[in-house]
């Protein structure tokens, strides 16, 4: 039998045109490598805690993006219209409960909304006069009226927005949703947290408003701090060379791993051994990542980088984005710092209060939705927007602001499968309490999980012979507000 013929592929050139010709595929095929490799080459490996998982069915979002408005917006002077305060403005609410509020028997009389409110969108719905900006986009928001809590204190409500669970300890709606997801890129934390970027604090509750609780400490929120280097320790030692840096971290790698094998229960020294992996790989790829000054011109000017008013927040606003196009699952933005007057907590003259953060807030957010929904990202980033709980619709006695009010407040969604323009829920005539379709902390978490692919019933972890959950034994997808 004779040999198989074989034909030899012609290697010459007949020049340098010729050769640039004929070998363009395959330096496409180069530049594609290298423009994919944060998201498919440099992938985790499978046994990676982080890596890719699949969802419980099929996602309608693939991202995050959190806006928590720390202090509590007032429901009623945002987007909750009440025209009933105008007409008993002054007026003493017969039968108030005057424990539900943070300071007990302050509350006084209806008070009216400082601003004036108007309809906006195919949906005519109403929306207050500080938000001229996210105004524009109410026909892409489901907005939720009839949300509620449990607590009247900061601390707590806080605590239970970001965990179901009005105590410390527990793992936050990021690290569940990392936990359940993994992350789309190994350079990057999965999950990444701004706090106020003018200096102002964090937010009441902490940095265990985004700790993992009882799950495994790579879940954990990374926060990108306010002033300075925008994560901490992050860059090498000058005397360390990139090789020198990778040795010590094996050898470190190396002695980790022999302790945690004896102590197989410490699922934090795993965590420890990832961090550093995790903290190797992010020395480029972060600095990259929240450097905004390759953004257009345009663009800066849509968040409202040129307007000093916003122009902290709207840094961490286009920093988001650019996490999301780069695969941060999770990403969650506090407006507002730990101390009453640096948030949303109007107690004492609340017209002033909301005018300075409705200012601060108003132009980046509305930035965001209209840039996430230019670059085809809006479909699938699911943007939330809430405080802790809601405001009362009474005057707090001694001043001109509102005290706390854990029985309604108003959340909206947009992106990410939810269906624009709906509106879900309503309070009562003068906004004091969710009366119709009603909200919990809890219904929001599954609604948040349901569009990522997860049954919040099916995302669970064991701990202490019992399979924990985000929702407890509570809570339902709110299927009027999605598609």
């Amino acid at each position: 039998m004779s040999a198989p013929e074989v034909h030899y592929r012609d290697t010459s050139y007949a020049s340098r045109r010729d050769f640039l010709s004929r070998a363009g595929a395959g330096c496409g095929a180069l530049a594609l490598a290298d423009l994919l490799s944060d998201r498919v080459v440099a992938a985790p490996d499978p046994r990676s805690p982080l890596a890719p998982r699949p969802a419980h069915h099929s996602p309608r979002a693939t991202s995050v993006i959190w806006l928590f408005m720390h202090g509590a917006p007032s429901q009623v002077d945002t987007w909750d219209y009440k025209p009933t305060l105008a007409r008993r403005d002054g007026q003493t609410l017969e039968g108030f409960d005057q424990s539900t509020g943070f300071f007990a028997g302050r509350g006084g009389p209806i008070m009216k909304s400082p601003f004036s409110f108007r309809q906006y969108g195919d949906s005519g719905t109403w929306c207050s006069e500080i938000f001229p900006n996210l105004a524009r986009h109410v026909d892409e928001m489901a907005i939720v009226y009839s949300c509620f809590a449990h607590e009247n204190n900061h601390s707590p409500a806080q605590f239970q927005m970001n965990t179901g669970k009005a105590r410390m300890g527990f793992p936050c709606v990021g690290s569940w949703v990392t936990y359940g997801l993994g992350s789309d890129n190994r350079n990057l934390p999965g999950f990444m947290v701004m706090y106020d970027s003018r200096g102002r604090g964090t937010p009441k509750s902490r940095a265990s408003a985004w700790g993992a609780g009882f799950l495994p400490g790579v879940f954990q929120g990374t926060a990108v701090n306010s002033q300075g280097p925008p994560i901490a320790n992050l860059g090498r030692p000058h005397q360390l060379t990139g090789r020198m840096q990778r040795r010590q971290l094996e050898l470190i790698a190396r002695l980790n791993r022999r302790h945690r094998d004896r102590l197989p229960e410490r699922s934090d020294l795993d965590a420890r051994i990832r961090s550093f992996e995790l903290a190797f790989r992010m020395q480029l790829a972060a600095p990259e990542a929240l450097d905004l000054s390759g953004e257009t011109e345009s663009t800066q000017r849509l968040y409202g980088l040129d307007d000093p008013r916003c122009g902290h927040f709207a840094r961490q606003a286009l920093m988001a984005r650019r996490l999301i196009e780069r695969g941060v699952r999770f990403v969650q933005l506090y407006s507002g710092g730990f101390n009453n007057d640096d948030c949303w907590d109007g107690h004492n003259n609340l017209d002033k209060n909301h005018r300075q953060f409705g200012g601060e807030t108003d132009r980046p957010i509305g930035g965001l939705l209209t840039d996430l929904k230019q670059r085809g990202l809006l479909d699938s980033t699911l943007v939330v927007c809430c405080g802790e709980f809601g405001r009362l619709p009474l005057v707090q006695k001694g001043g001109t602001g509102r005290d706390h009010n854990p029985n309604a407040f108003t959340t909206w969604m947009a992106g990410g499968g939810i269906r624009g323009g709906a509106r879900h829920g309503a309070t009562d005539e003068i906004g004091l309490n969710a009366v119709t379709d009603r909200v919990s902390v809890h219904d929001l978490h599954a609604t948040i999980l349901h569009q990522l692919g997860l049954d919040h019933e099916r995302l669970t972890f064991r701990r202490n012979s019992r399979d924990f959950r985000l929702t407890d034994i509570a809570g339902r997808v709110i299927g009027e507000v999605v598609s």
